[in-house]
């Protein structure tokens, strides 16, 4: 029989040896994983039933592939521990991204050869181009005080400038040329081969007040449409393919609108009926479908793509809702089947009636594939940023933007 001293030393032995496992527990379940794998994995997630095609992973080794679907937040796809790698290349993780100018910028745009970025800088008047490298040049030395809205020609070398006093000019920036149009025209669009414009013509007389054609000197205008009161309702845009000259919307309900093809020669072109307000809209490369934007009851309000076929017979057939919420506005075509778009992490119910309240929001930029709908993340960028005026260039390596909240030009690399 033991004593009670020899117990207490048992007891003492025994609480020593517990001590030890627990520290060695302790190590095992904490402390070894971190030594051992010191790079972050990202968190891979997949839902079962997914529609959308994989992403990948941060970071320049391998990818991890993220699956996308429809109930995909970009939370799930970056742990805290990510934050730190932003990769080079988008890769559908964070993504590098670099500014490039530090002043207001309007009216961006491709330059001449496709690889380069041309663009107003709002602080000093004057036009800028920036190429591969980020280097900044100016187009001319002629200074355009206030220029409020920049429409480029299909070939970037001349522009219709518009200022706040009413006045118009076309500018070549090739010659130097500078032609004055009338004050009374306004929301101009070149005609694909950049020889035309389209235009309303707004008269102080609802009755005296059309969409038209001219050269782009100005010459030879000729009426179209009379648009009276309506004139919000047309959208003047040459289609890629010369067939429409603009689009013309009429409500049939609240949640739905009718939307009408205007051609140059009184053609009778079908139209197609679109689910939702708030119309916005971009030409496929060769105008055979349109992507648009419209929200309704039906989603809160909130903005959201659809496609639809919009040349001769096939107007109107094969629409469909890429069910993605965001403006058509923040989205462009690469191809015929690649379309990029900057879609907001989140969007306050109402975001597509009052766009205001959607001024802060965060983007991520996702590439749709419009044959099959399916979409990836290409980039989540590594500040936070409210994208606009998405380009690519042609050789598919830069997509360039400009920073709502500050505009500001940036640009991440694809390749």
């Amino acid at each position: 029989m033991l004593s009670p001293s020899q117990k207490k030393i048992l007891i003492l032995i025994g609480f020593i040896s517990l001590i030890i496992l627990l520290g060695v527990l302790l190590y095992l379940a904490f402390f070894k994983p971190m030594i051992s794998s010191p790079t972050p994995t990202p968190v891979s997630t997949s839902t079962s039933g997914t529609t959308g095609l994989p992403i990948a992973g941060v970071g320049d080794g391998p990818n991890i592939v993220n699956t996308v679907t429809d109930d995909t937040k970009v939370s799930d796809l970056l742990g805290s521990e990510n934050k730190l790698i932003p990769s080079n290349v988008a890769r559908g993780g964070l993504t590098k991204t670099t500014e490039l100018n530090q002043n207001q910028s309007s009216g961006l745009t491709l330059g001449p050869n496709g690889n380069t970025v041309q663009y107003y800088n709002n602080d000093d008047g004057k036009f800028y181009y920036i190429n591969s490298n980020g280097e900044i040049f100016p187009m001319t030395d002629k200074v355009f005080h206030q220029v409020e809205k920049t429409t480029w020609s299909p070939n970037r070398e001349k522009a219709v400038l518009e200022y706040p006093d009413g006045s118009n000019i076309v500018y070549d920036f090739n010659t130097g040329e500078q032609i004055s149009l009338p004050k009374h025209w306004e929301d101009f669009q070149f005609s694909s081969s950049g020889d035309k414009l389209s235009l309303k013509s707004i008269g102080l007389d609802p009755d005296n007040r059309y969409f038209a054609i001219a050269n782009t000197n100005g010459s030879k205008a000729k009426a179209i449409e009379n648009i009276g009161k309506n004139g919000d309702d047309v959208y003047p845009s040459w289609s890629p393919n010369d067939q429409v000259l603009a689009l013309y919307t009429e409500g049939i309900d609240f949640n739905r609108q009718e939307v009408f093809f205007i051609g140059q020669n009184n053609e009778n072109f079908k139209s197609t009926v679109i689910e939702g307000r708030g119309f916005q809209f971009e030409w496929s490369p060769e105008g055979e479908k349109l992507l648009y934007s419209v929200y309704s009851s039906d989603n809160d309000m909130k903005p959201s793509l659809w496609l639809v076929n919009s040349s001769g017979e096939q107007i109107g057939s094969n629409r469909k809702s890429l069910k993605i919420e965001t403006w058509a506005s923040k989205c462009n075509y690469y191809s015929s089947s690649e379309l990029y778009c900057a879609v907001p992490n989140e969007l306050e119910e109402g975001a597509g009636l009052f766009p205001e309240i959607a001024k802060n929001t965060v983007d991520t930029l996702y590439k749709i594939d419009i044959n099959t709908g399916a979409k990836k993340i290409i980039a989540i960028p590594d500040q936070d940023y409210n994208i606009s005026n998405i380009i690519i260039s042609e050789d598919g390596k830069i997509l360039y933007f400009t920073d709502e909240k500050t505009d500001r030009i940036h640009k991440i690399n694809l390749q």
